[in-house]
């Protein structure tokens, strides 16, 4: 009985593996709302191993998005440590937007927030918040943020631009500048 109890994790393992590569290859071509049961098929099981690894579409989007989603989060915090507050809060909205453009489905996914069945902490909606509170804070403190934004609003208008813009992150960061000229103040005028 000991010998069958670790051959099915390393089943279930591989099977969650494969479920994640199948389902990053179908939402690539048809964003958040691509066909849970051709995810289930190209991966080679039934919707019910689906389910049972992955017990909501958000569960399963979180988990495919999960890593790039931790790379913005870490490079919010580089940026925060390095760069002057409102420098560090346009260049990081700019590579967040670009990236959701460029990542089919993640927009949609950060828009949708965590679905219950993913802690809010752990879920991308709840990491990319996070990430952004900092951010906020930081350029409200420096006094280069208007008072009344706050990090869900900038999350919001970032995936709006980003859907608005998908495939084409030239145009995104265009919008972004224009967007980003109503919510940060003007930088002192040099003298």
């Amino acid at each position: 009985m000991n010998a069958a109890g670790p051959g099915r994790r390393a089943d279930s393992r591989r099977n969650r593996q494969r479920l994640l590569d199948a389902a990053e290859e179908v939402i690539e071509r048809d964003g958040a709302q691509a066909s849970l049961e051709e995810i289930a098929r190209r991966a080679g099981v039934g919707s019910a191993t689906l389910h049972r690894h992955f017990p909501s579409r958000q569960a399963l989007l979180n988990a495919v998005f999960h890593e790039g989603v931790e790379r913005l989060c870490r490079r919010a915090r580089e940026l925060a440590d390095g760069l002057a507050p409102r420098d560090a809060l346009a260049v990081w909205l700019e590579e967040l937007t670009t990236y959701t453009t460029t990542t089919r489905g993640l927009a949609m996914t950060l828009m949708s927030g965590p679905g219950g069945a993913i802690a809010v902490e752990d879920s991308c909606h709840g990491l990319i918040h996070d990430a952004a509170a900092r951010l906020v804070t930081d350029a409200e403190k420096a006094e280069v943020l208007r008072a009344e934004v706050a990090p869900h609003e900038l999350i919001a208008l970032a995936n709006a631009i980003s859907l608005a813009s998908e495939g084409d992150p030239g145009s995104a960061r265009r919008l972004l500048a224009l967007a980003l000229g109503g919510v940060l103040k003007s930088p002192p005028a040099k003298v």
